[in-house]
């Protein structure tokens, strides 16, 4: 029996909104006001593209976020961004960094592991055969 580390990546964000989570799977997340962002974030003091969330792949063959200020076209936002108190305009994420778009307005992320055991099965005694509840019902004749 093997086991595999599952990792679940979430940034959750609290806005003029309330509190909201985003599961994180993609390659790119644009974020901010903007309506066509990925990550919509409502607030006065958010740029309406603020931030940029780009995959990173690891030596693992896991992956974790790399956030950037600004869009993707290299636009900083108004207000930057403060990382663990620290304004920094990138940063690679860690579990439970703090990130303030503005006053009032945090996203927190996550990186959840998930141990699951498998079993690899190349044995013909673990054979499993599906089988049709309707098959095996006796017909009235």
């Amino acid at each position: 029996m093997s086991t595999k580390i599952y990792e679940t990546h979430l940034l959750i964000v609290e806005d003029d909104q309330g509190c909201k989570k985003f599961t994180l799977e993609e390659n790119f997340y644009s974020l901010g006001r903007d309506q066509n962002c990925n990550i919509r974030v409502v607030s006065q003091f958010v740029s309406r593209r603020h931030a940029t969330l780009v995959k990173v792949p690891e030596e693992n063959n896991g992956y974790s976020y790399r956030i950037v200020d600004g869009d993707a076209q290299g636009k900083r936002s108004a207000n930057g961004l403060i990382i663990n108190g620290r304004k920094i305009s990138v940063h690679d994420l860690k579990n439970e960094d703090e990130i303030i778009f503005g006053p009032n307005v945090r996203g927190i992320y996550y990186i959840l592991a998930n141990t699951q055991p498998y079993v690899t099965v190349d044995s013909p005694e673990f054979d499993i055969t599906l089988i049709n509840p309707c098959m095996t019902e006796e017909k009235d004749t």
